[in-house]
């Protein structure tokens, strides 16, 4: 489990993107995706907004994806198990980087085909809580030519991310403009937030 987290700390401090494979092991990716996909067969997804609570609102032509907020209330297994990972992630993170991390928020974030999201950051101009952005993606077997690639944009270095089964992607929030490129398949992610409140 340290492995996939020193990937992701040693990547970061080299690109200011950090990129983990395998964070997710094989296994939990796919309970994960599964339980996404039940979610979605119930009508549980939500129409994703942009902003926070306090200035909250929906536009299909900025993001169109779908999403359904995970919380320990749930008491889902594989939820959980991906909670305690992340526990342990923050607990490494505070202890090697000194972050100064205290919670965190995730979501299930469902594409279609046909779906994007248009270059964004990820902090809200009035609530700086949100520190390092945190995407886990869950789709197997995903073919170039099904697109729905994290694009991040730098200064002279844009990168382009497959979202690839149990890679993990991670970068501070406020620094970094992205987009989710137009998906031609199907495409799954928990995405989130690293917090100090």
């Amino acid at each position: 489990m340290e492995e996939g987290f020193e990937d992701l700390i040693a990547s970061y401090i080299e690109n200011k993107v950090g990129i983990s494979e395998h964070f997710l092991s094989r296994e939990l990716a796919g309970n994960l995706k599964q339980n996404l996909l039940d979610l979605n067969q119930r009508n549980l997804l939500s129409e994703a907004g942009i902003g926070n609570s306090e200035k909250l609102s929906y536009d299909g032509a900025v993001r169109s994806d779908s999403i359904y907020w995970l919380d320990k209330k749930h008491n889902n297994v594989f939820e959980n198990e991906f909670f305690a990972q992340i526990d342990a992630f923050i607990i490494y993170l505070n202890e090697s980087c000194y972050a100064g991390i205290t919670g965190y928020e995730f979501h299930y974030s469902l594409y279609e085909k046909g779906d994007f999201y248009l270059k964004h950051l990820d902090q809200f101009k009035n609530n700086p809580s949100r520190k390092y952005s945190m995407i886990s993606y869950l789709n197997s077997n995903w073919l170039e030519s099904d697109g729905g690639e994290l694009m991040i944009h730098q200064e002279n270095n844009n990168q382009k991310i497959s979202p690839t089964q149990g890679k993990t992607v991670f970068f501070k929030s406020n620094e970094l403009v992205h987009e989710v490129l137009v998906t031609q398949n199907t495409r799954m992610s928990i995405t989130g937030w690293l917090k100090s409140d």
